[in-house]
């Protein structure tokens, strides 16, 4: 899906075969890990001032501070991952964090977290924004606001050779199911399974989606879900292991996650308005081949469900 090179591979002690970018070469850690991104980048670099007409609106607890901290999983391309260094997050939303730092006048550290942990850190202070590929709903709404920013749905995906036949939800009746932690795929997955009566689906979730790949690589799952950008991402890296299944669905934007009471979230939003004018953004998304989920007119906190 990206048209950047992808990066890391699961050792071969492991998994005894390489699936480029399945891995991320390094963990998720809720402690904030030596992963972080680079303030510069070649995707949307405005000028140290930022612009003035946003920067002007930024509340002065962070224009002091002149960084934001932004949580990232990365173990999800080409939305984010681990660059080929093994340390600096790349991907969408990376890009994306920089360009609306700079837009704000600040600089951006993209920290590397496990997914679950990023709305409680935002709750907590640790962090000041999240982007990771966030599903805005009315649920996570009630602990963070959303700035809207990206649409993906849900795809399924198997093994080329031998993988089941899996359409919809329903089908994941009896089989096992490998999802992230924290997801909507798992939420998913597991309504459906106690929908299932005697045929329940197993449901494994994992800190990250590399474990959830993994899983799926090694037999212990049957059925893997994602995103659907990072879905096909993995299918296309994967050499021909893994083949996408069924329609995609429930397709929803992403929301950048800002804590409550904070005074970003209209900034944060005015920011983004303006990469869309000015092309960055879109310059953004096809960087990594994912401009099918553009949209046109961000909102805060515009979960239907």
């Amino acid at each position: 899906m990206r048209s950047a090179t992808p990066r890391a591979v699961l050792t071969s002690a492991i998994l005894g075969v390489c699936l480029v970018a399945l891995a991320g070469c390094g963990s998720s850690s809720d402690s904030g890990s030596t992963a972080t991104s680079s303030a510069t980048s070649t995707a949307g670099a405005s000028s140290a001032a930022g612009n003035a007409a946003v920067a002007g609106k930024v509340p002065a607890k962070y224009k002091s501070k002149g960084t934001l901290t932004v949580a990232s999983d990365a173990s999800y391309p080409p939305i984010e991952s681990i660059g080929n260094d093994g340390k600096t997050i790349e991907g969408m939303d990376a890009d994306l964090a920089k360009a609306l730092a700079s837009e704000m006048g600040l600089k951006a550290n993209v920290t590397n977290a496990t997914f679950d942990a990023i709305i409680p850190g935002l709750a907590s202070g640790k962090y000041d924004l999240g982007m990771s590929a966030f599903s805005d709903t009315k649920e996570r709404e009630q602990t963070v606001d959303f700035v809207t920013y990206f649409s993906a749905g849900t795809s399924f995906y198997v093994k080329a050779q031998g993988g089941p036949t899996v359409n919809t939800l329903a089908d994941l009746c009896g089989k096992t199911v490998a999802v992230e932690k924290g997801t909507t795929q798992q939420a998913d997955a597991e309504a459906q399974s106690k929908k299932c009566g005697a045929k329940a689906a197993k449901v494994l979730t994992f800190p990250d989606q590399n474990g959830a790949n993994l899983a799926l690589s090694s037999g212990r799952a049957q059925v893997g879900m994602a995103d659907s950008p990072v879905a096909a991402f993995l299918v296309k890296q994967s050499n021909g292991q893994f083949k996408l299944v069924g329609k995609s669905y429930g397709f929803a934007p992403y929301g950048i996650a800002i804590p409550k009471k904070s005074g970003l979230a209209p900034v944060i939003k005015a920011a983004l308005e303006d990469l869309i004018k000015n092309g960055q953004y879109m310059s953004i998304l096809k960087r990594w081949n994912i401009q099918s989920g553009a949209i046109d007119n961000p909102a805060i906190n515009a979960a239907q469900s």
